[in-house]
């Protein structure tokens, strides 16, 4: 769910496995605003005890999108500038 229209950065994580640390991620970005982009096969299910643990409690105010497909993602992609680290 896309929380907001500008945020200061889109974080793509490309197939998570570990669910504390795409928990500990999400709750970053809810504190800074920047939006989540889950891409590919997740090694988990949201709802899983772990990652609810590290972070699901923010849930509700986490920007983020999953993206099953990279070619799905690089369609919506508005900026021809960005960077991958």
């Amino acid at each position: 769910m896309r929380l907001h229209k500008n945020p200061p950065l889109n974080i793509v994580l490309y197939e998570p496995q570990i669910p504390p640390n795409t928990g500990n991620i999400a709750r970053l970005c809810a504190a800074t605003r920047c939006h989540l982009i889950l891409l590919g096969k997740l090694g988990f299910d949201l709802s899983d005890k772990q990652l609810k643990r590290a972070g699901l409690d923010y849930w509700q105010w986490v920007s983020w999108e999953h993206f099953t497909d990279a070619e799905a993602f690089l369609t919506t992609l508005s900026s021809k500038n960005f960077y991958f680290l």
